[in-house]
């Protein structure tokens, strides 16, 4: 039950770290979005308790979530940025 309230908010962690980042390198996709958003919310879990914030059986809440799943957009988004320009030439 605790893997999948993690997918559920970092579903919900994506789509509104979309709307809070936009831009032309993010995933413009939804599915690439919320997933993305999910792999946001699970490392945010794994940082947070690996730095001591939750405990072993607590996820990220759904602001830590949302922080998670922009930082791994924006490194998405300059990843994307790269390999797009170089396939350009």
């Amino acid at each position: 039950m605790h893997i999948l309230w993690i997918i559920i908010i970092g579903f919900l962690a994506g789509v509104v770290a979309k709307f809070i980042m936009p831009g032309p390198n993010e995933p413009s996709g939804f599915i690439m979005t919320a997933i993305l958003g999910i792999v946001g919310a699970f490392v945010a879990t794994f940082v947070g308790q690996a730095i001591g914030w939750y405990g072993p059986n607590d996820g990220a809440g759904f602001i830590g979530a949302i922080i998670g799943a922009i930082i791994v957009l924006g490194i998405w988004g300059f990843i994307a940025g790269r390999t797009s320009s170089v396939s350009r030439y």
